[in-house]
């Protein structure tokens, strides 16, 4: 079927959409949405199934460049604008704190408040959460992109930010765009000089958390200093 309307119209995406909620939708329906038109040949969701089918994930997906991402057969800069902006909505509403205060007092807490946003990245990002007393969070930061070394992240750039909003406890957080959120040597080493840096400065390192992706072949999508007992 080259057209989206020679679909029976209640099972065309749009409709069983409205019908049956968004849950019920395919990955490839989702993106026919926001695609919308097709192109000789092929329907809309035909499209989407065809780039989903060469980018292999929505992640993958999400995380192309707007350039790369307007190459795509059949996509051009008014669809590529649909797809980027799509995605970006879908991830700052999964940031965007509710009127409550957000307590991250534990491991799965952190990763359900910026996971999906670090994981969605396609370079490494080392951020910092600050904590009250509550552990209820008052600010987060980007403090630098790249690996995390001790040539690039001292201690003392690392607290710099903690001590200047006079938080009362930090998380450090950084992604592995490869997905595995093993720590490295490095990763290791960083952690111990931060937590004993910390404690000279009275400040608490609530956690490090290492984002990574989900996997058959692992338990948890991140790794977590704090749980493991290496804080």
């Amino acid at each position: 079927m080259s057209r989206i309307h020679d679909i029976p119209e209640n099972d065309r995406p749009r409709e069983r959409l409205l019908r049956l909620g968004p849950q019920a939708l395919s990955d490839a329906e989702l993106l026919a949405l926001f695609i919308n038109t097709g192109t000789k040949g092929e329907n809309a969701l035909q499209i989407g199934q065809r780039i989903l089918s060469d980018h292999k994930s929505l992640r993958d997906l999400s995380r192309l460049e707007p350039a790369v991402l307007s190459k795509i057969k059949a996509l051009g800069p008014a669809k590529t604008a649909k797809l980027i902006a799509a995605f970006e909505l879908g991830r700052r509403a999964a940031q965007e704190p509710s009127h409550a205060e957000v307590i991250l007092d534990r491991p799965q807490r952190i990763y359900d408040y910026i996971g999906s946003e670090m994981q969605a990245l396609g370079y490494e990002s080392v951020r910092v959460i600050l904590l009250n007393t509550k552990l209820a969070v008052t600010r987060c930061e980007e403090v630098f992109r790249g690996s995390l070394n001790e040539c690039t992240a001292s201690p003392r750039e690392l607290l710099r930010k903690a001590l200047v909003h006079n938080a009362y406890a930090f998380i450090l957080i950084h992604n592995h765009p490869s997905g595995d959120p093993t720590p490295s040597d490095a990763d290791r080493r960083i952690t111990r000089r931060l937590r004993e840096a910390s404690e000279a400065t009275g400040l608490l390192l609530q956690d490090h958390l290492i984002i990574g992706t989900p996997s058959e072949s692992r338990a948890l999508p991140y790794f977590s200093f704090k749980e493991h007992g290496m804080l």
